[in-house]
C-alpha cells in the first residue's frame, strides 16, 4: 500500500505561532495560562496541561504573576478590552488573519455598514468577530443568508459588508457571495478565508480524487478538521476522521492499493506521523513509502491545457528563462520577458529558487515535454479581478495620469489604462487637464468591460464625496469671524465666489479692497488662493458673506504708520479743482494742495502751474484724523530753501 502525505496537511501559520508562545512562555518558567484553549486539539491542550499551563475561561480567573496567553482563534471584543485594563502580563496569540478579520468588522461598524459573517454560530473565532460590531449578522449557509436578505426591514440598499470564517470552503463562501450580490446593490465583499486553509481544501479535494481511500487526521471539535473530511466525501467513498494512531481500524484498508493523508490546522506533526507509522504497520509494509502528492499526481497522468493556472516551484533562474517545476512530466518554463509587467524589473528582483508561484500556462508541447508559462500574464489577469472587484465594491483606487485627450483624462491603475471623462475629471470646463499629467490621483471605477479591455474611472466621484464630508463639518463649525484659506471659484460684477473647503461663499466687490474698484478683477483672478474671512452667514439658506480687506490692508492704517506732520513726501497730481489740487501720497490716500499753498506767488487757479499726472514733492502740513483729511503744501518746501542760507 503507497501512503501520500498531503503538503499543507497539520498546523498552520497561526497555530504554530500560537503553540509556540505557550512552549517558550512555559520553557521560560513562567506561571502560564490561556484564556481558552490555545487551539482545538485535545492532545496539545493535554501536554501542555503535564507543563503547568493551565486553561482558563474567564479573565477573572487569571491568578497573580500569571502570563495569560490569548488562544488562537482570538477573544471576543469585551474580553480583549477588559484584558487589557487588568494589571496582568498577556500575550495576544491571536492569528492575524482572524485580527484582519476583527478590523474590518470594527471598519464597516464605523461606516455604517452592517457585518455577514458567513461561518458556524458556536465557533470561538466566529463569535470573537461579531462582537466587533454591534450589528453583526451570522449566517452559517446560502439558505439563511437569503432568508435574512428577504426579511422585513431588510432593504436591497442597505449597506452590507460581507467576511467568512477562516476555514470556511470556497465552494460554501462563493455560493453565500453570489447570493449577497443578487440581493443587495450596497455590498462590499472581503473575501477571508485563509489562503492556508484554501490550499489544504483544494489539495484534500484532489487527492481524494486519486486516491482508494482517504484517512483526515484531527480533533473531531475542530470547524476545519471536520470541512476536509466532508470535502475528501466529495470525491472518495471510502474517508475515515480519526483522532490519533489507535483511532484506526485495519479493516478500513481491506483492498487498497493507495491512501492519502491529510490533517487540520490544528493536528501537530507528531500525531499525523504516528498515523502513517501505524498504517504502515497495519498493512505489514516493510518500510513507509511517503510519495509526495505531486508524484501520485503524476502517476493519474495530470494534463496541462493553455490557459490552464498552476502551482510550480522555482529551481532555476537563467539569464533568458526562469524554471519551474509543476509536479508533472513537462518541463515548465517562464521567458525572463512574462516574469513582470515593469520591463525594469529582473527576474532574481522578484523570484528566488525554492518559491511557489502560481503561473498561467501559455502553450504546452507534449512531443518535446515543455511547457511555456507566464506571471506576467496571471498577474495582469488578477489586477483585472481587482479592477473588477474595485467597480463592484465602489472603492477607491489610486492612478498616475499618463496622457490628456480630446475627451479627458487617461490614467494607469496597476498597469489597466483607465480613461476619465472630462466630466469626471474634476476640473473646471475650461480648466487646466495637461496640468495633471504626470500625477497620482484617486479615482473609483465606475465601468469595466473586459472583453474590449474598457475600463473608465471617476475623480470627480472620490472628490464629491470628499467636499461633502468637509462641507458638513464647515457648517457643524462656522461662526462669524472664523478665518479660511479658499481658492477663487468665479467672478462676477458684484463680487467674487470662494471655495473654503467644500462650501462657496462670496465676497462682495466693496470687501475685496479699500480702493474703489470697477471690478473684481482688479483685486483677484480665479485660482488665486487667498484669506477671508465670515462676515455673515445663513445655515439655512447655506449662504455665506465673506470679506477679503483687512485693517492691514487700510491704506489710512498704512498712511498713518508711514508719515506724520513735517515730513516731506513724493506726490502724483490726481485731480485739479478751483480751489486747489489733490494729489496722492499712496494707493488710496489724497492730500489737499491748497491754491494758497501750491507757489509762491499769487495765482489764479491750479492749472496755471500744476496739471493731472505731474510728480511733485509736498510737506505734510496738517493732518485730520477724525475726518481723514491731509493737508499738502508745495510752497512751504520754497519757503524753507529761501530761509536756508539765512539761516546757516
Amino acid at each position: 500500500m503507497s501512503i501520500v502525505v498531503g503538503k499543507y496537511a497539520g498546523f498552520c501559520f497561526g497555530v504554530d505561532r500560537a503553540v509556540k508562545m505557550v512552549e517558550e512562555a512555559a520553557a521560560s518558567g513562567e506561571k502560564v495560562c490561556t484564556l481558552g484553549p490555545i487551539i482545538h486539539n485535545r492532545h496539545v491542550v493535554e501536554r501542555f496541561a503535564s507543563m503547568g499551563v493551565r486553561v482558563i475561561e474567564k479573565p477573572e480567573q487569571v491568578q497573580p504573576g500569571e502570563t495569560v496567553i490569548v488562544r488562537a482563534h482570538g477573544v471576543p471584543k469585551e474580553i480583549e478590552l477588559a484584558l487589557k485594563n487588568m494589571p496582568i502580563q498577556v500575550q495576544n496569540a491571536t492569528c492575524p488573519f482572524v485580527e484582519r478579520i476583527h478590523e474590518l468588522v470594527r471598519k464597516a461598524e464605523e461606516e455604517g455598514r452592517v457585518p455577514v459573517i458567513v461561518g458556524t454560530k458556536s465557533h470561538p473565532e466566529v463569535q470573537g468577530i461579531a462582537s466587533w460590531s454591534k450589528h453583526s449578522v451570522v449566517v452559517e449557509s446560502g439558505e439563511e443568508l437569503l432568508a435574512w436578505a428577504q426579511k422585513p426591514g431588510v432593504s436591497p440598499d442597505l449597506p452590507i459588508c460581507m467576511v467568512c470564517q477562516t476555514t470556511l470552503t470556497a465552494n460554501l463562501w462563493n455560493f453565500c457571495t453570489e447570493i449577497a450580490k443578487k440581493q443587495f446593490t450596497n455590498l462590499k465583499i472581503s473575501d477571508t478565508i485563509c489562503r492556508a486553509t484554501e490550499y489544504r481544501q483544494k489539495e484534500a479535494a484532489q487527492m481524494s480524487e486519486v486516491c482508494q481511500a482517504m484517512v483526515v487526521v484531527g480533533d473531531p471539535k475542530s470547524s476545519n478538521t471536520s470541512r476536509l473530511a466532508a470535502i475528501c466525501r466529495e470525491h472518495c467513498s471510502r474517508v475515515t476522521l480519526v483522532e490519533e494512531a489507535q483511532d484506526l481500524e485495519p479493516d478500513f484498508f481491506n483492498g487498497v492499493s493507495n491512501v492519502g493523508i491529510t490533517a487540520g490546522a490544528s493536528t501537530p506533526a507528531w500525531i499525523i506521523k504516528e498515523v502513517n507509522n501505524t498504517m504502515s504497520e497495519i498493512k505489514n509494509v516493510e518500510a513507509v513509502q511517503e510519495q509526495s502528492f505531486e508524484e501520485l499526481l503524476e502517476q493519474s497522468i495530470k494534463t496541462l491545457n493553455t490557459g490552464d493556472k498552476v502551482m510550480g516551484v522555482v529551481t532555476h533562474i537563467g539569464t533568458t528563462e526562469v524554471q519551474v517545476d509543476l509536479g508533472t512530466k513537462h518541463a515548465g518554463y517562464i521567458p525572463c520577458d512574462e516574469v513582470s509587467n515593469d520591463p525594469s524589473v529582473k527576474p532574481e528582483d522578484v523570484l528566488k529558487v525554492g518559491d511557489e508561484i502560481e503561473v498561467f500556462v501559455v502553450r504546452v508541447n507534449d512531443q518535446e515535454g515543455t511547457c511555456q508559462l507566464s506571471k506576467k500574464k496571471l498577474d495582469g489577469l488578477k489586477v483585472w479581478d481587482d479592477i473588477n472587484e474595485a467597480c463592484e465594491n465602489k472603492t477607491v483606487v489610486e492612478g498616475n495620469i499618463t496622457e490628456e485627450n480630446k475627451g479627458g483624462l487617461v490614467a494607469n491603475v496597476k498597469g489597466i489604462r483607465v480613461f476619465i471623462p472630462a466630466s469626471q475629471s474634476g476640473i473646471a470646463k475650461g480648466g487646466d487637464m495637461a496640468g495633471m499629467v504626470g500625477k497620482t490621483v484617486k479615482m473609483k471605477i465606475t465601468e469595466v468591460n473586459r472583453s474590449r479591455r474598457r475600463v473608465i474611472g471617476s475623480i470627480r466621484a472620490v472628490t464629491s464625496e470628499a467636499r461633502k464630508a468637509a462641507a458638513e463639518k464647515i457648517w457643524s463649525e462656522i461662526a462669524e469671524g472664523n478665518k479660511y484659506h479658499g481658492v477663487v471659484k468665479s467672478l462676477t460684477s458684484y463680487g467674487a465666489f470662494v471655495d473654503i473647503g467644500g462650501v462657496d461663499g462670496m465676497v462682495h466687490v466693496s470687501e475685496l479692497s479699500w480702493n474703489r474698484i470697477k471690478n473684481p478683477a482688479e483685486v483677484v483672478k480665479v485660482g488665486d488662493e487667498i484669506d477671508v474671512y465670515v462676515i455673515s452667514f445663513d445655515a439655512e439658506k447655506r449662504k455665506i458673506s465673506l470679506g477679503y480687506k483687512t485693517a492691514e490692508m487700510n491704506p489710512w492704517n498704512q498712511f498713518m504708520e508711514k508719515f506724520s506732520v513735517g515730513d516731506v513726501a513724493p506726490a502724483k497730481i490726481v485731480k485739479l479743482m478751483t480751489f486747489g489740487a489733490f494729489a496722492e501720497l499712496l494707493p488710496g490716500v489724497d492730500g489737499l494742495i491748497h491754491i494758497s499753498q501750491i507757489a509762491d506767488r499769487r495765482i489764479g487757479k491750479p492749472e496755471d502751474v500744476l496739471s493731472e499726472g505731474q510728480e511733485v514733492t509736498v510737506k505734510i502740513i496738517d493732518v485730520d484724523a477724525e475726518n481723514k483729511r491731509i493737508s499738502l503744501s508745495i510752497r512751504a518746501l520754497l519757503n524753507d530753501e529761501e530761509e536756508a542760507p539765512v539761516e546757516e
